[in-house]
């Protein structure tokens, strides 16, 4: 199938590969504009955009769709099928039926949960033992479009929003390409949403990321889990910031006062409820480490209070 593909991050690229790999002709690539990257800000091309131009696919960074100078190149393109995903710009109405069938998106969440930009973030965040891909048929709305295919996707107790994204873009990958063999011999049926269910899944800020320890520590460890590996979870010690980056449940036995000292080896945190292991920390200025090897260099004993 004639495709024109719109993605940026590394999860449109794999979505992007699947699609070659499955023997689609890409008319074309639309990404973000190249953007500074690192402490010395080296202008660095999207990992969509590095795929692209290594299969010699024409690539398209215009900054936006909205005010209609993009179009006549699209319709010039010819697609029978847009892919969007995680593009970062919104398609004006007049593009969404460019294409003979349509504009399709891949979202990673059960849709109508979790619409916005960091659905997997939230399925962390909650606590959710499962999220999923879903295909769908974009249309004027935020993640409002009809549903053709979805697949869902357990989510382990100890995972980070990181790992799980990187498990969720492999199997969104796999389930697009299914989708657009489905879509092509007309065997999907769009399904509505039920907006009555819908959550939103707003970006995260870093200011989300600061906590104590006087919340429950199942809310904590799955703070901890969803805010890496951005921005990640942290608390502060002595006036500096300590990040989370890694966590285990504890017990606390004897209803410690929370931010007490539990123990070192792992070192142990009591909450609100409950306790916290700190396995990976990292203090401000410093490199990732053990939670006893911080609390060790603080000289940390059991029953003092952080």
């Amino acid at each position: 199938m004639r495709i024109l593909f719109m993605g940026t991050p590394d999860i449109a690229a794999a979505s992007l590969e699947a699609l070659l790999q499955a023997g689609h002709e890409i008319c074309g690539v639309f990404t973000r504009p190249d953007k500074p990257v690192g402490r010395k800000q080296i202008l660095t091309a999207p990992p969509v955009k590095q795929l692209a131009q290594a299969h010699g696919i024409p690539v398209y960074q215009p900054r936006t769709l909205r005010d209609g100078s993009s179009d006549d190149l699209i319709r010039s393109l010819a697609p029978q099928l847009i892919v969007v995903v995680a593009y970062g710009c919104i398609l004006p109405p007049q593009l969404l039926w460019v294409a003979p069938l349509g504009c399709i998106n891949l979202h990673v969440s059960l849709l109508p949960k979790y619409r916005g930009s960091a659905p997997i973030q939230w399925a962390v965040l909650n606590g959710d033992t499962q999220t999923g891909v879903t295909i769908m048929q974009l249309d004027e709305g935020c993640d409002t479009g009809d549903i053709l295919m979805v697949e869902p996707v357990e989510i382990d107790p100890e995972i980070t929003s990181g790992e799980l994204f990187d498990k969720v873009s492999a199997i969104g990958a796999k389930t697009l390409v299914k989708a657009v063999e489905e879509l092509a011999a007309g065997r999907l049926t769009p399904c509505k949403q039920d907006d009555a269910q819908a959550t939103k899944a707003p970006p995260l800020t870093k200011e989300m990321a600061r906590f104590t320890f006087a919340e429950d520590a199942a809310h904590l460890h799955n703070w901890v889990r969803g805010m890496n590996p951005w921005p990640v979870a942290f608390f502060e010690y002595g006036g500096k910031k300590i990040k989370v980056l890694t966590s285990r449940l504890a017990d606390n036995p004897q209803g410690a006062a929370p931010g007490t000292v539990l123990a070192l080896k792992p070192l142990t945190v009591a909450c609100g409820q409950g306790a916290l292991e700190l396995h990976t920390v990292t203090p401000e200025g410093g490199k990732p480490m053990e939670g006893t090897a911080w609390a060790a260099g603080r000289r940390l004993k059991a029953g003092d209070c952080l």
